[in-house]
């Protein structure tokens, strides 16, 4: 089974507001992708869980529109959300005094079984959230990375605060510019390898005894090559990472995982993606990147095809 997450970021705000819903109201953005996606023959394809990673206003709109269609036509396709809270609703405890915070429950309760959690955006709220306390953090080795630490934890609390709950999560780790460093490409590896395992030991701390019963993912974004103008890492790169990943998950928890690509899976790169043996998957966001930029179920279609025409070629 591949799998493919598509997140939809903060995409329901309209272009006239400086987004790129094409719509004033996001309720018609969100069904339009949803029945477009059905219409494509997406929630059909064998092998193949789509799971869209919604903004927490349209996950009703997304779910009531993809419960009208018949099982046999939506049944690859999941609505999840973008993180949930490191704390939750639970009974006998705190009923829901979460004032702008997601709880897991809140994601339950509105049909989602997967979360993304620590998306490097995620990631890089919590660190700026630390340097505003710290304003010297930047500049100081220990504090960096007791900070560092610090949002592991923190995402692991979210970990298992969506485990407890009943959510599969895709969970992302990745090195920056300053982690991964200069110098030989086996120096850079060796600083990532080091980066990715402590968020690994620490991100899936106590998560044993929710598994095999739900499923745990590994997006792996390259934060460093991530955005406009930055140059992506090649196959070798990324099948270097993704086996580290693997094998360190196998270590810690004795079982095999999943391993996406979370550096953005598109058109261009689709085909070099699918033809690395341990990367099960990607992670979309921008389906295209000029003119209209947006996200487009059509072109979503064309990189499906292309990331399974190689993995049908190399089977």
């Amino acid at each position: 089974m591949k799998q493919l997450f598509v997140n939809l970021k903060r995409f329901e705000v309209s272009r006239s507001q400086g987004g790129l819903c094409p719509y004033e109201n996001p309720k018609l953005w969100i069904e339009e992708i949803i029945e477009e996606t059905v219409n494509l023959g997406i929630g059909s394809l064998n092998e193949l869980q789509v799971v869209y990673l919604v903004p927490e206003a349209l996950i009703i709109s997304a779910q009531e529109k993809l419960a009208k269609y018949d099982e046999s036509s939506r049944k690859g396709i999941r609505i999840g959300c973008q993180s949930v809270f490191r704390q939750n609703i639970v009974q006998g405890g705190n009923f829901g005094a979460f004032t702008s915070n997601f709880p897991a429950a809140s994601a339950y309760q509105l049909g989602c079984r997967w979360s993304m959690i620590a998306h490097s955006e995620e990631r890089r709220d919590k660190q700026e959230i630390m340097a505003a306390f710290e304003p010297g953090l930047d500049k100081n080795e220990d504090l960096k990375k007791r900070a560092a630490s610090a949002v592991d934890s923190l995402i692991n609390r979210e970990v298992l605060a969506a485990l407890e709950q009943g959510l599969n999560i895709l969970l992302c780790v990745g090195e920056t510019a300053e982690e991964r460093g200069s110098g030989t490409p086996e120096e850079q590896k060796k600083r990532t390898a080091e980066t990715l395992a402590g968020q690994l030991k620490r991100g899936l701390n106590q998560v044993q005894s929710y598994l095999p019963k739900q499923q745990i993912v590994i997006g792996y974004e390259p934060i460093w090559a991530i955005g406009p103008g930055k140059t992506p890492p090649g196959a070798e790169y990324i099948s270097f990472v993704s086996s580290f990943i693997k094998d360190e998950v196998k270590k810690l928890l004795d079982i095999e995982i999943p391993v996406i690509y979370g550096g953005g899976l598109n058109e261009k790169n689709a085909a070099s993606i699918a033809n690395i043996s341990t990367i099960d998957g990607g992670l979309v966001a921008l389906t295209r990147f000029t003119g209209r930029i947006g996200f487009y179920a059509e072109d979503f279609r064309t990189i499906i095809g292309k990331y399974l025409e190689c993995n049908e070629t190399k089977a």
